[in-house]
């Protein structure tokens, strides 16, 4: 039988286990990619069981923990001991970031059982092509930003690597500055991650792009590919001295993503109102659906 005791934190030194598994099992969800655990640990404390070819991910924020669906081939009987074991250690909400294939399995196997859809954690999907091409009139303001950006600001673009690291690392103290990272605990947690990122961005196998303005980095991006089809935009960020430089970078990565990805992750929006304002600006072409179930309905189906 599933316990906690067989869960184990997450660690750099996983990186080769789950990059193979996720070569036969691929996600969707950027919240289930090992860059997103080993840089988020310090706030979700994420572990993981590898039982039966299948790989099962907690986390624990606040003290709250919940459970993800099996990674792995379909088994009902891990399935269902990973369910009792949402009940028993989870919170109210015990199983989280069901996929749509995931979720058309569960109900398969507990047709009584509702699961929830969870608006705040679908993530945006948008074509590569039409980020970078920015076509027709659904953009025609951004396109405006971004010719007065590049007029203004004469920027240049370059691909961050050991040679430029320092410098990125530089800008990120310059942006957490900028932000007042250590008076507000999410951009704590979010200067944590990303510099967490910074120090292992070779062992993580990511990418990343770099604007610099006047000869300092304005703007940063690091990504990666989440499946064969699309690429994930862990972390984006920019300083105001030049406005219209958050746009720029991210056209700037979907040109440099173009040929090689049909789509662009660009994660949730958790819920904030100005971000979802944002992210809807750029017209995503699909949305990344996950839900969650309620302790009372797991029991329900369980007894």
């Amino acid at each position: 039988m599933l316990s906690k005791s067989d869960f184990r934190p997450v660690t750099i030194g996983d990186r080769d286990l789950f990059a193979r598994h996720y070569a036969k099992y691929p996600q969707v969800h950027s919240d289930n990619t090992f860059t997103n655990m080993v840089c988020w640990n310090h706030y979700a404390h994420y572990e993981f069981a590898y039982v039966r070819g299948n790989i099962i991910i907690s986390s624990t924020i606040n003290e709250k923990t919940s459970f993800r669906p099996p990674i792995g081939p379909r088994d009902p009987v891990l399935l269902e001991q990973v369910l009792r074991l949402a009940v028993k250690e989870g919170d109210d909400r015990p199983l989280v970031l069901v996929d749509e294939k995931a979720l058309s399995w569960i109900t398969s196997q507990y047709p009584a059982l509702t699961l929830y859809p969870d608006r705040s954690y679908f993530e945006y999907l948008y074509l590569t092509k039409n980020l970078a091409e920015l076509p027709g009139k659904p953009f025609i303001k951004i396109r405006n930003h971004l010719k007065k950006f590049n007029r203004n600001c004469q920027p240049s673009i370059e691909q961050v690597s050991g040679d430029n690291l320092t410098d990125v690392r530089d800008f990120l103290v310059k942006w957490c500055e900028w932000k007042n990272c250590e008076r507000e605990p999410i951009l704590e947690n979010e200067k944590d991650a990303v510099f967490y990122a910074v120090e292992h961005f070779t062992e993580l196998g990511l990418s990343g792009l770099a604007i610099r303005v006047h000869g300092s980095i304005g703007a940063m991006a690091f990504f990666e590919p989440l499946n064969e089809t699309t690429a994930l935009v862990h972390f984006e960020k920019g300083l105001p001295d030049c406005e219209g430089i958050y746009k720029a970078i991210n056209a700037e990565t979907a040109r440099f993503l173009t040929g090689r990805f049909t789509y662009i992750n660009r994660e949730s929006d958790m819920g904030v109102p100005g971000l979802r304002e944002a992210k809807m600006r750029y017209h995503p072409d699909l949305m990344t659906e996950v839900y969650y179930a309620k302790s009372e309905d797991l029991i329900g189906v369980l007894a």
